[in-house]
């Protein structure tokens, strides 16, 4: 008996560079030039998410696991609804929530799990064992972090206006 394979659809732009098992919910918008690269296990971005241009997503492997090894352990990465990858940014992240933001030019380590309602401020560095409690802002003033009392407009408020302009 075959194997069966599964075949998943998406719009996105044909600049864009996707590799590996990546599965992009509806009302995702990928823009150009950003490579998404599931080589150490299948990636699944959630809907209306927003990946701006230059961004990247890389589920890779560990320093201590080659490609070759024999076995590895494929560790799925999981991106939550709504979320926003801002021009530049860099996301290693196994495990993101709903709702976060991730601002330009920062980075989030394999490490990190961010949970929902977060912002991870431009050119901020998260390269930790550690997991960023809900509706926390890091900014790059020492790496400060403020809980948010407030929620955040979710990220599909804006794709109305992204549609016209894509």
């Amino acid at each position: 008996m075959k194997a069966q394979k599964s075949v998943k659809i998406a719009p996105v732009c044909a600049a864009s560079e996707i590799r590996g098992d990546v599965t992009i919910g509806p009302r995702t918008v990928i823009h150009s030039k950003a490579p998404i690269i599931a080589e150490a296990g299948r990636m699944v971005i959630a809907e209306v998410s927003l990946i701006e241009k230059q961004v990247l997503i890389v589920n890779a492997h560990p320093d201590n696991i080659t490609s070759e090894a024999e076995n590895p352990e494929l560790k799925p990465m999981i991106i939550g609804t709504n979320s926003m990858f801002q021009v530049g940014c860099y996301s290693q992240a196994m495990k993101i929530g709903d709702n976060n933001v991730i601002k330009s030019k920062a980075y989030v380590g394999t490490n990190v799990i961010l949970t929902s309602g977060c912002i991870i401020g431009a050119c901020c560095n998260l390269n930790t064992f550690e997991v960023i409690p809900e509706n926390t802002v890091i900014y790059a003033v020492q790496f400060s972090q403020h809980h948010l009392l407030k929620r955040l407009f979710p990220v599909g408020c804006f794709f109305s206006c992204l549609s016209k302009i894509s």
